[in-house]
């Protein structure tokens, strides 16, 4: 599969800072915690971002508590959500346009940038109708788990 030669950044910190205030939030310390964890882990569950925090050490905030903001944010579509195979919740920083590449042996997501294939998807959706629904975006995972070569990498 192709990728793209140029990859979407993820949301700076002022980007994020500008996206909270559109949606009438304040940039709370916590929040801003959770973003620069998931700048750093990309897909990550709320234990993992969690944990993120705990090593930085800035702030103290709960594992329930950046779970609420993964969802808020999520819900905001600032954020996106993936459930994993092991019906675990990760939450993506990146919301723009991609496919993801999910491991289903270590529960690992990776970003593929392939405009070309969005794009004959996409042309090939607005073909069709789906009575009683409209499609409001498409998502595209695929599943895969790692060759040898990479699992000893």
């Amino acid at each position: 599969m192709a990728t793209q030669n140029t990859t979407p950044n993820m949301p700076t910190t002022d980007e994020f800072r500008t996206r909270l205030k559109r949606h009438g939030l304040k940039a709370t310390r916590q929040r801003l915690e959770v973003h620069e964890a998931m700048r750093t882990l990309g897909h990550a569950s709320a234990d993992m971002v969690s944990e993120e925090i705990g090593r930085r050490g800035n702030v103290k905030v709960t594992v329930a508590s950046v779970y609420n903001i993964l969802s808020q944010l999520a819900d905001l579509r600032i954020y996106n959500r993936r459930l994993s195979g092991n019906n675990k919740m990760y939450f993506d920083v990146n919301n723009f346009r991609h496919i993801h590449l999910y491991d289903r042996e270590n529960h690992h997501y990776r970003d593929v940038f392939d405009e070309e294939l969005m794009d004959l998807v996409q042309t090939h959706l607005k073909r069709r109708k789906f009575r009683g629904f409209t499609v409001e975006d498409i998502d595209i995972q695929l599943i895969a788990r790692p060759t040898r070569k990479s699992k000893n990498a």
